[in-house]
């Protein structure tokens, strides 16, 4: 299960985000949603696929899952119009 705003593997608890009753939301994780919102509602896609980019980048992550990330985002529940 991943992210369907980040592409964020949800593998533990602690990875979901939240609704607005304070329930585990089993679609967002907590880096992207809580309390049953979207904690940057404005970004847009292409400003997420630099973020997340630069997030892997920084912890040392293959460039080829990188690249198929940033191909899976737009995919996602957030983005698909």
């Amino acid at each position: 299960m991943i992210c369907q705003s980040c592409a964020m593997p949800l593998e533990k608890d602690e990875d979901f985000g939240t609704n607005a009753d304070g329930s585990k939301n089993q679609e967002y994780c907590v880096y992207c949603y809580k309390s049953g919102e979207f904690k940057s509602p404005d970004i847009t896609m292409e400003a997420m696929l630099n973020k997340i980019e630069n997030i892997m980048k920084q912890r040392g992550m293959a460039e080829d899952i990188i690249i198929k990330t940033k191909q899976t985002i737009p995919q996602l529940k957030r983005w698909k119009k």
